[in-house]
């Protein structure tokens, strides 16, 4: 089954029948690819221009807003994180809905650059689950009644976490870590009960760790996901939690998601350390036999990218964006931007979005000729990702949460 043809199976499986092309239901919409089917999104705006509302966010943070039919949703820190939440706007006004929050007064650590609640909300469309670090999981129906809710624990490291829960059939998976524990867990999305729990090697360093989210591709007749660990790429059976396969290669701390394109994936570390592409298919140690290429050096690398047409396009945290060729690794293009890009890459069409931490949100051909088509000045910070839904698109800063453009139905 080819790439395509999965994401629209994981779509059915994962989400309800109304999750169509308007939907965002995860952070990086509903295949987990930064890819959206929409095609009017606006390309020029700015604080004053092509706004259809704005609102003021409580606290800071990173996370990406998602949409739901009529519905905005995006998770919230304030007090240093000693109050959590997950909060729902209206869609079309801005209006505030619904809060709900989460205590958690206990001291705890992370990066002055990753406040807490950065994983996004996940929905599959009937409830919409948020993960708080050590503040646990909630999972709430859209009118904000609390379903359940479960706490997994304390998480310890000196940046905190930042992985956003999975929806796969009917689990919840969710990546908690890095440092001390870290582990991989298996929520029943409906109960909240413990279906499966994998343990992984936690350390409490600046220097180790991963900040990846869980990504969903096909093998032959089943599904896998990857995740990129200290040190290696691995993949594991969804059902179960086991481990199938590893590839060594990364460096010791890895921000960025995997990437799913012509049969391989792509893994990149941070800290300037490696990226790599694995041929799909492989068990065991597969790091002789399916390992493509592998490139020792990198820039460093903080938000995730996307594949289309044979070509990766990343962003730099030095203000570089890259076009990179799937098949051999080689560089295509690489031209600076400007700023420090921790923005996650949006595809929509031929159009790539990126923001950088200065507020300028920049829109690229997604082609392997560069074509810089516009650079869109917001004036506030912003770490999050960018998500589109009926030709608008949802800009979370730290300030404000922002509506841009018109809808079209």
């Amino acid at each position: 089954m080819n790439r395509i043809a999965f994401a629209c199976a994981l779509v059915l499986c994962s989400y309800s029948s109304k999750a169509t092309a308007e939907n965002w239901p995860a952070w990086r919409g509903p295949a987990g690819d930064g890819v959206s089917n929409e095609s009017k999104l606006p390309v020029t705006f700015g604080p004053a221009e092509n706004i259809a509302w704005k609102v003021p966010l409580p606290g800071n943070g990173n996370s990406t807003p998602i949409v739901w039919g009529e519905k905005v949703f995006v998770t919230c820190q304030v007090n240093g994180g000693k109050t959590r939440s997950l909060i729902c706007f209206d869609r079309n006004t801005g209006k505030l809905l619904w809060q709900h929050r989460v205590a958690f007064p206990q001291k705890e650590t992370t990066h002055s650059g990753n406040p807490f609640c950065s994983g996004s909300p996940t929905t599959d469309g009937k409830l919409v689950y948020a993960s708080f670090g050590s503040a646990g999981v909630v999972a709430c129906d859209l009118s904000g009644k609390v379903i359940w809710s479960r706490d997994l624990g304390k998480l310890t490291h000196v940046f905190g976490p930042a992985t956003t829960p999975v929806l796969y059939r009917n689990l919840l998976i969710t990546h908690r870590g890095p440092g001390e524990p870290t582990h991989i867990i298996a929520l029943d999305k409906q109960t909240g009960k413990t279906v499966w729990d994998t343990p992984e090697v936690g350390n409490n360093d600046k220097l180790y760790g991963s900040w990846s989210t869980p990504v969903f591709y096909r093998v032959g007749d089943r599904d896998e996901f990857a995740l990129s660990m200290p040190g290696e790429l691995k993949g594991y059976d969804p059902l179960t939690g086991k481990e199938r396969w590893r590839c060594s290669g990364l460096g010791p701390s890895n921000y960025p998601d995997t990437l799913v394109g012509d049969n391989v994936l792509i893994a990149t570390s941070g800290f300037r350390k490696s990226m790599m592409a694995v041929r799909i298919g492989g068990r065991g140690d597969v790091t002789e036999t399916h390992r493509l290429w592998h490139v020792p050096m990198t820039q460093q690398r903080i938000g995730t990218g996307v594949v289309h047409d044979g070509n990766l396009y990343v962003s730099n945290a030095t203000g570089i964006a890259e076009c990179i060729e799937v098949k051999t690794g080689k560089t295509v293009w690489k031209e600076r931007l400007g700023g420090n890009l921790w923005g996650s890459i949006l595809r929509a069409g031929d159009h790539l979005y990126v923001s950088n931490t200065g507020g300028e949100i920049f829109v690229l051909a997604a082609s392997p000729k560069f074509q810089l088509i516009a650079k869109n000045e917001m004036g506030e910070h912003i770490k999050a990702g960018l998500a589109p839904s009926d030709g608008q698109l949802f800009v979370r800063t730290y300030e404000n949460l922002y509506c841009v453009g018109k809808r079209q139905k």
